[in-house]
């Protein structure tokens, strides 16, 4: 896969599609990397004429990480936000963003719809908010606002979110991972354990960063309400939300909708937190209407 620089860090990409395709930008969410995308979602998305482009976030995956920096634990970041201070992130959800509106400028894409999942879909607001020149439309995908109201997790959603393995063991940390994928499953797809953990094995031989996946939690924490910023998205919105996501509940998805102008809101019933097949079409067929609504004269 290649690499190239992009707002100081270097960030690992994948294309898929023709050249001449309407460049779609994919995020994905916390702590995943750019194979989590399903191959079977890029081929239909591929299929409809896009060219798609899915990367590493910073610090995860095969891009840059953030060891050297210093990095407060989720204790003290609590404490200094609920005093007012500074928390100490390594980097925020806005400088997330300036990477993919980066990556896209290092790519010579000029503008790009975007579709992000989960953090994926929080980084893919901020760049729709910081760089309206760079987004053509914008699918957020079971994210959320920042919202101090909004309902939080479950709280086995919470557990596992927090929970660190106990074991360095590849097939230890297959477990681990596995127990938190079907913690967040959609009920109406629940997951295939068979299928599943050898996706799970070649992510972690392909890269393991624990340290990351913290500091993207804390840059997600620290960025706290971002409803400001999204009240000035023009980008042609969709937001797609499954009615039993346990993480990232419902009501996430409404705030979104409802802070971003002209937001059009997709429930999708028995959706959990992760990107089934039974969902996938769903998925498509969000990036289609906003990138629709996109072409539409001003």
């Amino acid at each position: 896969m290649p690499k190239v620089a992009a707002n100081g860090i270097e960030i690992e990409y994948e294309a898929h599609g023709p050249e001449g395709g309407e460049p779609l930008l994919l995020i994905m969410g916390l702590g995943q990397q750019l194979t989590r995308w399903p191959v079977s979602l890029i081929e239909r998305l591929v299929g409809e004429g896009f060219r798609v482009v899915r990367f590493d976030n910073r610090d995860i995956g095969l891009s840059t990480g953030f060891d050297a920096a210093p990095t407060p634990d989720l204790p003290t970041v609590f404490g200094a936000l609920a005093e007012g201070r500074d928390p100490g992130a390594p980097y925020l959800l806005a400088d997330m963003a300036d990477d993919a509106a980066s990556l896209l400028d290092a790519l010579g894409i000029a503008r790009a719809h975007v579709a992000g999942v989960s953090m994926g879909g929080m980084i893919g607001q901020m760049l729709a908010a910081r760089r309206p020149d760079k987004v053509l439309s914008l699918t957020s995908v079971m994210s959320t606002t920042g919202n101090p109201a909004v309902p939080p997790a479950t709280p086995e959603a919470q557990a596992v979110l927090f929970a660190r393995p106990t074991t360095t063991d590849l097939e230890g940390l297959v477990e681990h991972a596995l127990k938190a994928q079907i913690v967040i499953q959609s009920p109406a797809w629940p997951v295939n354990p068979e299928t599943e953990r050898p996706l799970l094995r070649a992510g972690i031989q392909r890269a393991y960063r624990p340290m990351g996946v913290l500091r993207q939690m804390i840059a997600v924490i620290a960025s706290g309400d971002r409803r400001a910023a999204l009240e000035t998205i023009t980008a042609p919105t969709v937001v797609l939300h499954g009615d039993a996501d346990p993480l990232v509940p419902l009501e996430g998805g409404k705030d979104t909708a409802a802070t971003i102008p002209g937001a059009e809101l997709r429930i999708v019933e028995g959706m959990g937190h992760d990107l089934p097949e039974g969902v996938r079409g769903a998925f498509v067929e969000a990036v289609k209407s906003a990138a629709a609504r996109a072409r539409q004269p001003a």
